[in-house]
This record gives structure tokens, sequence and C-alpha cells, in this order.
């Protein structure tokens, strides 16, 4: 009996060794072990991550009445903003005074209209009103109208992983952080004047044949086809007569 006890712990202590053995052997290896993988876990590049699209959204104009009626640099924009409806708009010229608020009244509306009939705009122009989110501040006469915007389709200050990622092995792989480019990317979209020039060249202006015309004649006789520039130099000293 304690023969067949013995026996049976010899074989227990023989594959305790084994499993700590194949323990040994699984750690050196790497078994278990979640390293950084070598795929990314999104676009590097920003242009990818933040792209610039062209879109049909919103621009706006605040104007903001003095003395109850439109002065001469809010006319100004006004006639910009026209102009802009022309290149790219689309739809109703919208007019959106305070609700409840006596510097949004008919007269500033009035000029509104006659400011921008006067650039040449003709259409539908709509006028209606927009609730006031905060009483005491100043509250402008917003127009709108639908237009072709240079947009970026993401929303920046999103921060879906954590940037030393010391609770993960994000961290290991050195990536740009989600949000690098963003605001970049949102200030070029916002900046542009003419959106299409993000997706497309202009077209060129033709060839100016007599320049070429010209620089092949002067290679030919050995001149230089070179511009010839005269600079006339004035010294210091006899500017303003002294």
């Amino acid at each position: 009996m304690s023969r067949s006890i013995k026996c049976l712990r010899s074989k227990a202590a023989l594959v305790s060794t084994a499993i700590s053995l194949g323990l040994s052997v699984c750690g050196l290896s790497g078994c278990g072990v979640d390293y950084a993988s070598p795929e990314a876990v999104y676009p590097n590049d920003y242009r990818e991550r933040h792209p610039i699209v062209l879109a049909h959204a919103p621009a706006r104009l605040a104007v903001f009445p003095v003395g109850g009626g439109i002065d001469a640099q809010s006319k100004a924009n006004i006639r910009s903003f026209a102009e802009r409806y022309r290149s790219f708009g689309s739809g109703p010229m919208v007019i959106l005074t305070p609700a409840g608020r006596p510097d949004g009244g008919l007269e500033a509306v009035n000029e509104i209209r006659r400011t921008l009939y006067s650039t040449g705009l003709r259409g539908g122009v709509s006028v209606g009103s927009y609730p006031l989110a905060d009483p005491l501040a100043a509250a402008p006469i917003l127009m709108t109208f639908k237009s072709l915007k240079a947009v970026v389709l993401s929303r920046c200050g999103q921060w879906p992983r954590d940037l030393d990622s010391a609770d993960s092995i994000q961290g290991w792989k050195n990536e740009p952080y989600w949000n690098y480019g963003c605001a970049t990317q949102s200030m070029l979209a916002a900046q542009v004047d003419d959106p299409r020039d993000l997706m497309q060249s202009r077209a060129g202006s033709p060839p100016d044949e007599d320049m070429r015309l010209r620089a092949i004649s002067n290679v030919r006789n050995g001149q230089d086809p070179g511009t010839n520039w005269k600079t006339m130099n004035t010294a210091i000293g006899t500017v303003g007569g002294g």
C-alpha cells in the first residue's frame, strides 16, 4: 500500500515539473503576451484622418445694426456676402431677426434688402426670426444661404485614446495622436476663397506665343533670353530734398 502511494506521489511530482517547465517555455517564447501590433489603429496621415471635402453647408453673416440702422461697414460686408452668394450660393437668401428685440427692426431689414438689390442680386429673400440664448448679449441680424463650402468631416477635440497610454500598449507604437492636424485642416478649409481649389487646379491661361518666339529667337542669336529688368536706385540723402 505504501509503495502505491509513493508511486502516485512521484507521478504527481513529474506532472507538476512538466507543467512548470511548459509555463516557463511559454513565457520565454511570448505566449500570452499582448505586444503592440504593427498595424496602425487609424491612418497616420492627418489628411486621411481629417479629410477636407466639399459640402453644401450654410454660409452666415452677422449684421449688427448701429443706431437702429445699417452703417457703411455693415453694408460693405453685405455686398461681399451677396457676391459670394452669386459665386457659390443656392436657394433663397434668409434674413433672421432676433425675436423680441428692437435692434432687429423692420427698417434695418429693409436697408439690408436695399443693399442686396443694389448689388444686382435678384431672387427670393425670406425673413424670419431666431430665439435669443442670452437676452443681455448683443443680438445681430443673421443672414444665411446654402453655399458650397470646404469642410472637415471629423470634429476636433476628440480623444478616443489616452496620449501617454500608461494603462495600455497603444503608446508603444509612437503614432501621432488622433487630433493631430485637425485644427490645421479646419483653418485651411475656413480660409480658402474658392473651395474647388482644394480638389483640383484651375485651368491655365493660354500661352504667350510672342514671348516664346522672342525667347527662342534670342537663344538662336546667342543672346540671354531672360527679361532685362532695370532698377533705379535713389540715394537716401536725396529723398525729401535733403
